[in-house]
C-alpha cells in the first residue's frame, strides 16, 4: 500500500529543520518528500501535527529471560509503539545475562515473534557481567549483537577491560560503558550534598562519574576502540569528554531523559519512583546536560527504561530498587525541554533518533528518501495528566505519575505499517 501523508509538520533531525510538507511511503520506505500524491495512494491528513523519525532508544531493559513478570518483549513493544519508539536497543542485564550466541539467538527470536516494533540486542562484555572473562565477541557479532556492555556492572579489572577493548577494536565492535567509580558509588542512594545529608541518605560524589570517565578515556586512547558512555549526568564530566572528542577519539556519550528533566529535589520525602541510577543530580548539573545536548557534546538521549515490580519499590528509599519505566513517557518528558525553549524539536530528534541510529550503523532515524518508514506522528501541545496504571508496560514505576504533561503520540509506523494509532 502507498500512503501519502499531507499537512504534516516535518521534523528533520539531519538538516535540523522544522517545516510544513508531505511525505510518501511505498514498500516500507520513504519514497518522496513534498511531492504530489501518487495515483491510488491512501491519503492521511496529519492536520498540522508533527511527523518525525521514530525514536531509536539505546539501552532498554526487557525482563526476558528471567524477569518476565517485570516486562516482556510483548509489553515492551506495545509500550514503545505507544511512545513513538520504533527501535529498541535491549540491554543484556537479564537473568541470565546475554553472554552467549545461543542466548542472543533466543531473545532475538522471541523479540521478533512478540514485538510490534524493531528490537536489536546488545550482548554482555564479560561472562555473566562479572568482569573476569570477556565474552566471545566475534561469535556474538555473527549472531547479531549490536554492541557490548556490562551495563551498570563496571569492569574493575583494567587488564580484562583493555583486552576486551583491543579485541573489540580488531572486529570493529562498539562497547558501551557506565562511567562510574564503583568503589565510591557502592551503596549510594543519592548525590552527595546538602539534600542527601538532610535526608540522611548515603550519597555519592559527582566526582565518581568523572573518575570513571577519566579511566575509560585513558583505555580508549590506548586501544582506539569505538566507545559510547551510556549516561553522562554531571557537569564535571563534560570537559574531559569535550577534550576526548577534540582529540579525535571514537567516543560518543548519552544521557537519560530523567536526568534532563528532573533533579535531586524531586525525590522529596523519599519517593522511590525517583530513585534511578546514577541518582538524580543538582539543578546545575541538569541544566549543564541540557546545554550539552544542544551543543552536540552529548550525542544521545535514552529512556534507560528499567522496569521494577511494586515489591522492589515499596521499600525504604535506601533499600528500594533503582530504575524507572520510560518508553511511554520519553516523548512527553522531552516536550518539557521543547516547551521551556531549551531545545528545538529537530535537536531533540537528532539526539533521540538520528544519532543513536548513526552510532549503531542503522538506517533509521532519518526523514530521507530511501530510509525505512519508521515514523511517529504526534501533537507536541496535547495536555494530559499521566496515570501510571494506564501505561502498557507491565511495571508502573514512573516518576511522572500524576504529573501534568504535554505531547501525545497519535500514530506510530514501523516499516510503513501502523503499529499504534487512535484506534489502537
Amino acid at each position: 500500500m502507498t500512503l501519502h501523508l499531507i499537512n504534516a509538520r516535518l521534523i528533520d533531525p539531519e538538516n535540523l529543520t522544522d517545516s510544513e510538507g508531505s511525505l510518501t511511503i511505498e514498500n516500507g520506505q520513504i519514497a518522496a518528500l513534498n511531492g504530489p500524491a501518487p495515483k491510488g495512494a491512501t491519503i492521511l491528513d496529519c492536520q498540522g501535527h508533527c511527523l518525525a523519525p521514530g525514536i531509536v532508544d539505546l539501552g532498554v531493559k526487557v525482563g526476558e529471560p528471567g524477569e518476565r513478570h517485570k516486562e516482556s518483549f510483548r509489553s515492551a513493544g506495545l509500550a514503545a509503539a505507544a511512545g513513538g519508539v520504533t527501535t529498541l536497543i535491549a540491554r543484556p542485564d537479564t537473568l541470565p545475562a546475554i553472554d552467549t550466541p545461543e542466548g542472543l539467538e533466543f531473545v532475538t527470536r522471541r523479540a521478533a515473534e512478540a514485538s510490534p516494533v524493531r528490537i536489536r540486542h546488545m550482548a554482555a562484555l564479560t561472562k555473566g557481567r562479572a568482569g573476569r572473562e570477556m565474552v566471545e565477541v566475534g561469535f556474538l557479532l555473527d549472531a547479531g549483537a549490536i554492541a557490548f556492555t556490562d551495563c551498570d556492572h563496571v569492569v574493575t579489572d583494567t587488564k580484562v577491560l583493555s583486552r576486551a577493548m583491543v579485541y573489540a577494536k580488531s572486529l570493529g565492535a562498539l562497547i558501551m560503558g557506565h562511567p562510574q567509580d564503583p568503589g565510591l558509588s557502592s551503596g549510594a542512594a543519592a548525590t552527595s550534598g546538602k539534600f542527601a545529608s538532610l535526608r540522611g541518605l548515603p550519597g555519592v560524589s559527582p566526582m565518581a562519574e568523572r573518575m570513571g570517565l577519566d579511566r575509560d578515556l585513558s583505555l580508549i586512547e590506548m586501544t582506539g576502540v569505538r566507545y559510547h558512555f551510556d549516561q553522562i549526568t554531571t557537569a564535571r564530566a563534560l570537559p574531559p569528554l569535550e577534550r576526548a572528542k577534540k582529540n579525535g577519539f571514537d567516543v560518543t556519550a548519552g544521557t537519560s531523559i530523567h536526568h534532563l528533566t528532573l533533579n535531586e529535589f524531586d525525590v522529596g520525602d523519599y519517593r522511590t519512583f525517583f530513585k534511578v541510577k546514577p541518582p538524580l543530580r543538582s539543578e546545575t548539573d541538569r541544566l549543564a546536560m541540557v546545554e550539552a545536548v544542544g551543543l552536540g557534546l552529548i550525542d544521545i538521549i535514552s529512556s534507560m527504561h528499567t522496569p521494577q515490580d511494586e515489591e522492589s519499590k515499596r521499600l525504604p528509599y535506601e533499600e528500594a530498587a533503582s530504575g524507572a519505566v520510560a518508553l511511554e513517557t520519553f516523548l512527553p518528558a522531552a516536550m518539557r525541554l521543547y516547551h521551556a525553549g531549551q531545545l528545538t524539536l529537530p535537536q531533540l530528534f537528532r539526539a533521540m533518533a538520528l544519532n543513536p541510529a548513526k552510532r549503531l550503523g542503522l538506517p533509521q532515524g532519518r526523514l530521507a528518501i530511501g530510509s525505512p518508514a519508521d515514523l511517529v506522528l504526534f501533537d507536541p501541545d496535547a495536555p494530559f495528566v499521566l496515570d501510571r496504571f494506564k501505561l502498557k508496560s507491565k511495571s508502573k514505576n514512573t516518576p511522572f505519575d500524576g504529573h501534568r504533561m504535554e505531547g501525545r503520540v497519535l500514530r506510530t509506523f514501523v516499516g510503513g505499517v501502523q503499529v499504534f494509532g487512535a484506534e489502537g
